[in-house]
């Protein structure tokens, strides 16, 4: 049995914030690994926190090589 919660996105577990090359930004939970071609930008963290981090650095899902 693994020690990853039922929901991975529960509230109560703590984050990461990972970027891409085309600027995306991915909400992650911190005991997954993080997944090629993702860089870390901010966490651990509060899921709140990771989530506000977001909309403030991030202007939406339109990737850089379509804008």
């Amino acid at each position: 049995m693994s020690d990853a919660p039922a929901n991975p996105f529960d509230a109560d577990g703590e984050f990461l914030v990972l970027t891409n090359e085309e600027g995306q930004h991915s909400l992650w939970p911190l005991f997954a690994a993080v997944p090629a071609g993702w860089s870390t930008a901010h966490g651990p963290c509060a899921r709140q926190e990771a989530l506000d981090w977001i909309s403030a650095h991030w202007a939406g899902p339109v990737a850089v090589t379509t804008r």
